[in-house]
């Protein structure tokens, strides 16, 4: 068999090697020609998987070694009988951690604590639960929003109109849905900005086109809010006048922990295992170390984290060289998580 592979995924060079012949290439080089004869690919998010990539291949496995698919043309690959797998879950401590850093970083700037505040999250599924235990355990008002959860659990779920009314920290943890009953392409748009407190705070580490970024530019503008972005529209050609507005800006890299790479690494190598028979259910690289969870003050947090994640310094390299966005992201040296 033949696995093609994104070569900037970490620690998956060799793992497959004794079973299957093996292909890297970077992200942007994906293309019919070269996954034609391939059996699997294992992708990131750079390579888009629809029919123009992958009809008349013998492509039976797509792998991503992330949490989001929304580079995948789901409903193509069911009709064809092509098995798809995410590795959804893998860095959320390491956004936890971006988030915890650019919480410090809100209360720093005006000298509150964190019972002054009301913390919205939108989304609460794998990165938005952890999010709701730490913000809980560190003294935040919390608001939740999370509409499939809500229509399939209940509970004290509200609508994203009363997080914008209600909380002037609000935090973006969805995937990126472009149509249906859970859109959520634009979800902080015209009507979300209408009603958005006065001086809130906006974090957005899911997708870039989760929240409609002139319109955030225009309310920076205004004096109506500011941000903390990871992630941004249009991608890698970012906006130059937003970029200089936002308090933090960081190149999609929030989730980029050893931990968390590590994790996506494995569940890609493991879900083609599966599929395809092979020796390596158990896999974990070697070279990381696992971290187990605990609970940690928010005095604690404050006094560390600029260790592992230093928003001002983390934003620098995208300030000074906003051309180069693909390639400080694909050289970021992978933070450690610690809690």
């Amino acid at each position: 068999m033949k696995i093609t592979i994104d070569s900037a995924i970490p620690f998956i060079t060799g793992v497959f090697e004794p079973y299957a012949e093996v292909q890297y290439l970077a992200g942007e080089r994906f293309d019919a020609a070269s996954v034609r004869d391939s059996d699997a690919l294992i992708i990131r998010t750079r390579t888009k998987c629809n029919a123009a990539l992958l009809d008349g291949s013998k492509v039976r496995m797509i792998a991503t070694a992330t949490i989001g698919y929304d580079h995948i043309d789901i409903e193509y690959c069911r009709t064809h009988n092509i098995a798809v797998a995410t590795a959804a879950g893998c860095n959320s401590r390491g956004v936890l951690q971006w988030v915890a850093a650019a919480l410090k970083s809100v209360c720093e700037r005006d000298g509150s604590q964190p019972s002054d505040h009301c913390l919205g999250i939108v989304g609460v599924g794998n990165i938005g639960r952890l999010v709701e235990v730490y913000g809980r355990r560190w003294g935040f008002e919390m608001v939740c929003c999370d509409p499939p959860r809500q229509r399939a659990e209940g509970g004290d779920f509200r609508t994203i109109d009363e997080v914008a009314q209600r909380c002037d920290i609000i935090t973006f943890h969805v995937p990126l849905i472009r149509e249906g009953e859970d859109r959520t392409l634009h979800l902080a748009g015209e009507q979300f900005f209408s009603q958005l407190q006065h001086n809130a705070m906006i974090l957005n580490a899911s997708r870039g086109e989760v929240v409609d970024n002139s319109l955030l530019s225009r309310a920076i503008s205004e004096g109506r809010c500011s941000a903390y972005l990871d992630v941004w529209e249009n991608e890698p050609q970012i906006d130059r006048e937003l970029l200089s507005q936002v308090v933090a800006a960081t190149p999609h890299v929030a989730g980029y922990s050893a931990q968390g790479k590590a994790n996506a690494t494995a569940m890609s190598v493991q879900a083609v295992a599966r599929k395809f028979g092979l020796p390596l259910e158990d896999y974990f690289p070697a070279e990381v170390e696992r971290v187990t969870s605990r609970p940690i003050t928010w005095e604690e947090m404050c006094a560390t984290i600029d260790s592992y994640c230093d928003l001002e310094a983390e934003s620098r390299p995208l300030r000074e060289r906003p051309d180069h966005f693909e390639q400080l992201r694909n050289e970021y040296r992978y933070r450690e998580e610690y809690f």
